[in-house]
């Protein structure tokens, strides 16, 4: 008997990882986020969900940095805006089905990356302003039956390719910024109009 409890004692360290509570996997996960320079908070008092923010640390916050969130329960809001996430460090959010806000302005994301997006069922906002994303890109989002807004300023997307997302979900908000075609419009047609 006591050779086996000094082999379970032996043999404990090497599996506790992996008996942690979901709490305790939770924790684990927020700690090692925020060492990493992110931060994860209660979006409410009274709300367990969560917000995972990386967009305070810029460029410096990596793909590598993202393999703790499939940890995380309740992860409500993930914000990577103007961060070194690419492509690669999506797939991290890959299984993840609480996700109902996405900030990817400004990242490394190409089309590419949009096949894990197109899985995150639960999305009701994507912001992609500023990426590299292409009509190509979009067409992958016509899974997403809750979004509700979508924001593609700066990117390659063409109007082309919004009406086609329009067609197959024709309740989502589409924000494609200004267009400087139509600001030079405008200030010709002014320049063309004497004052009154």
């Amino acid at each position: 008997m006591n050779k086996i409890i000094a082999v379970w004692l032996l043999l404990m360290p090497a599996f506790s990882g992996s008996m942690l509570s979901a709490d305790e996997g939770h924790d684990q996960a927020a700690k090692e986020i925020e060492e990493s320079g992110g931060a994860v908070r209660k979006i409410a008092a009274d709300d367990d969900r969560v917000e995972v923010d990386f967009h305070l640390i810029r460029e410096d916050a990596k793909d590598e940095h993202l393999s703790p969130i499939p940890k995380l329960t309740g992860v409500y809001r993930v914000h990577l805006g103007g961060t070194g996430v690419s492509d690669a460090g999506l797939k991290h959010l890959k299984a993840m089905d609480s996700i109902e806000y996405l900030h990817l302005e400004r990242t490394k994301v190409t089309d590419a990356g949009l096949d894990v997006v197109a899985d995150l069922k639960t999305l009701t906002y994507l912001n992609l302003y500023g990426t590299a994303i292409s009509d190509a890109g979009l067409k992958k989002l016509t899974s997403l039956e809750n979004l509700q807004k979508l924001y593609v300023w700066q990117t390659k997307v063409t109007d082309k390719g919004i009406e086609a997302l329009h067609a197959k979900l024709p309740d989502v908000k589409i924000e494609k910024g200004w267009d400087t075609a139509d600001l030079e419009t405008t200030e010709k047609k002014e320049e063309a109009e004497p004052d009154q």
